[in-house]
């Protein structure tokens, strides 16, 4: 915990909900500071103009109100190296809200040192993983830095009190949050995520209100509908032809996936800090992203490339999950992973049908596909004879195990 004599100015991440707005009073009253607010527009699609009233009239001066859209470099230098590495946490989860943290960090700090501020606060409790991504990446970017994370410090430890604190200090109240919310919804333009309350209990299905970005599979189109993604280096460049940037392609892959209910995923997953949680995510333009990326990965990258990226992916996406994109060790791997995909390069044609999106068709001028030699007809390149030596080799060591096991059980 800083010291609260030595805290002068703090840049707070600052959403205008209720939380965010109780943290910018409580740190004005009990740091006796000057608070700064920084908003990021990363498209979780809400109207960004209230946070800056709400910061006005919680005494911010103007010129320390930051609100930037930050969507283009959040899919360029965020998203869409992890897409490079086919990036899925413990096997399902596409890691939407944990990519999103290292940049808002980034920001952060940035603004800090701008404003000659000596602290940066964020909202996270002091349960979840948000606190350990966010301070781990404000750590890596400035050693020095002074992190406040009012979850871990106040006694306003329920949502009664929180609007009870609220109240007190004249903040304005939306009417739905004088009750409990029916659950934590954190959101941008790679996913929606939906956290809590009636979806605690892993053995109840989730809600059908629960899901805001993506039709039931079940009521999408009974007409399937195919895209076709282009690549370059890895990244998606192009939808049916049309070149777009980074968070316009992604943005457009969000509204086909979710219109066909692909990227749904209700899953229990390990926090870092030690307990489970139980979550519904939908990721439906990156869920195309991911199949696409794999099927021009299939005939373009080397069978030993491939399989030394899948080996690498559980371990930096579990990096990623943590906290760690600042990381060597995160930066060790995305150089690997980035190596691999100079000849990724293609076109890839999805089939959206009922919540799957499935590839039907790739191809590219780097293609390691030959048919002349996967042929079943007859071929000139390839000697089958050349079979037997290979199966003789790779049996020689099973053959020396097989006879010591045998003359061990007749000892």
């Amino acid at each position: 915990m800083a010291s609260s004599s030595d805290i002068k100015k703090v840049v707070l991440a600052y959403s205008g909900g209720l939380d965010t707005s109780v943290i910018l009073k409580w740190l004005q009253v009990e740091y006796d500071c000057e608070v700064v607010t920084f908003t990021a527009d990363l498209g979780q699609g809400e109207e960004l103009a209230p946070a800056r009233e709400k910061a006005l009239r919680a005494g911010v001066k103007p010129e320390n109100i930051y609100i930037e859209d930050l969507r283009e470099e959040f899919v360029r230098d965020f998203v869409f190296p992890m897409m490079r590495a086919n990036a899925l946490y413990e096997g399902e989860y596409q890691l939407g809200t944990s990519i999103a943290r290292p940049l808002i960090s980034k920001r952060l700090v940035e603004i800090a040192r701008a404003t000659g501020a000596d602290a940066v606060a964020h909202g996270a409790t002091g349960k979840g993983n948000d606190q350990v991504r966010f301070e781990l990446s404000a750590y890596a970017l400035d050693p020095d830095i002074k992190v406040i994370a009012p979850w871990r410090e106040w006694d306003l430890n329920s949502r009664t009190k929180l609007i009870a604190f609220a109240e007190a200090h004249q903040i304005a109240i939306a009417k739905d949050k004088r009750g409990e919310a029916p659950f934590s919804v954190d959101a941008n333009l790679l996913h929606t995520s939906s956290e809590g309350k009636v979806l605690e209990d892993p053995a109840e299905p989730a809600p059908d209100y629960v899901y805001q970005r993506t039709a039931a599979p079940e009521d999408a189109p009974d007409k399937p509908e195919r895209v076709t993604i282009s690549f370059e280096k890895g990244d998606a460049v192009a939808i049916d032809g049309e070149r777009l940037t980074p968070a316009a392609l992604l943005a457009r892959l969000n509204d086909l996936g979710g219109r066909h209910g692909c990227g749904r995923l209700d899953f229990v997953e390990n926090r870092f800090v030690g307990m489970k949680s139980r979550g519904i995510y939908e990721t439906p333009g990156g869920a195309l992203l991911l199949a696409a990326h794999r099927g021009i990965e299939q005939i373009t990258l080397d069978s030993g490339a491939g399989h030394l990226k899948d080996d690498l992916m559980p371990r930096y996406a579990e990096l990623i999950y943590n906290g760690f994109w600042f990381a060597p060790e995160r930066e060790m791997l995305q150089a690997a992973i980035d190596a691999s995909q100079e000849f990724v390069s293609g076109e890839v044609t999805l089939k959206l049908y009922k919540g799957k999106a499935s590839v039907e068709s790739r191809n590219s001028p780097n293609s390691l596909y030959s048919a002349a030699h996967v042929t079943f007809e007859e071929d000139a390149v390839y000697d089958q004879k050349d079979a037997e030596g290979f199966i003789r080799l790779n049996a020689l060591r099973l053959k020396l195990l097989a006879r010591r096991a045998a003359a061990s059980r007749l000892k």
